[in-house]
């Protein structure tokens, strides 16, 4: 079964770097997980009146408001079919730092009728985004937040673009130092630059059941809400 990525993309999916295709080409039906471990460069966030923001974002895995150089890092991606029958992929995300260890966690699906990778963010899939993909030049994929949703319970509107976080994301692979890379910038349209990472991390592949999928990886609800 082709992944979600390889349906967004289609023939251009062919132009990723091998090891972006293989990071990606992954479905329910493999059985499998992808493990990055690595360290982030830099981890920064904005003017210090974004602090608040992020730290708003702490009780649902979404924001933090650390900052530091080479920051332990590890990536978890899941894919499994969720109580929906949504193919769905996750992004568990780790960010130790002296004190904290901090979550920036999202789930994936692709809105066959909208044509477009949804990025739940958070445990709760209360805010839906729809991204934006493409190939690079060197062969990395690049992700582009668009449309902002807020789905909790009966509230169901779209976020006005002066409340937007809009990702802009890289991920590559380095052939020669044999890494993946990723550079992840967050702006607000009246803010500005609201935080970020970037760094480089290794990779492994791990055989997961789907009963096996660690339930610190899967959201603590779901939201049929696209």
């Amino acid at each position: 079964m082709p992944s979600i990525y390889q349906q967004q993309l289609g023939a251009d999916f062919a132009k990723l770097h091998p090891r972006i295709q293989e990071r990606l080409a992954f479905s329910s039906h493999d059985h499998r997980a992808f493990v990055g471990e690595g360290v982030m460069e830099r981890v920064w966030h904005g003017p210090f009146f974004t602090r608040p923001f992020l730290r708003a974002g702490l009780g649902r895995q979404i924001t933090f408001p650390e900052t530091g150089r080479n920051v332990p890092f590890r990536i978890e991606n899941y894919a499994y079919v969720d109580p929906l029958g949504r193919e769905t992929v996750t992004w568990i995300r780790r960010f130790h730092f002296p004190l904290h260890t901090r979550c920036f966690d999202a789930t994936m699906v692709r809105s066959a009728a909208r044509q477009t990778i949804v990025d739940y963010l958070g445990t709760h899939q209360h805010v839906a985004v729809d991204i934006a993909m493409a190939v690079t030049a060197r062969g990395g994929l690049r992700l582009r937040a668009g449309a902002q949703r807020f789905r909790e319970g009966w509230l169901a509107f779209r976020l006005p673009n002066v409340f937007a976080a809009l990702a802009d994301v890289e991920e590559w692979y380095d052939d020669a130092a044999a890494c993946y890379r990723i550079e992840v910038v967050v702006r607000n349209p009246v803010i500005g630059k609201l935080f970020g990472y970037n760094g480089s991390f290794q990779s492994s592949w791990r055989a997961v059941e789907p009963e096996q999928i660690p339930i610190y990886a899967l959201p603590l609800r779901y939201e049929a809400r696209e």
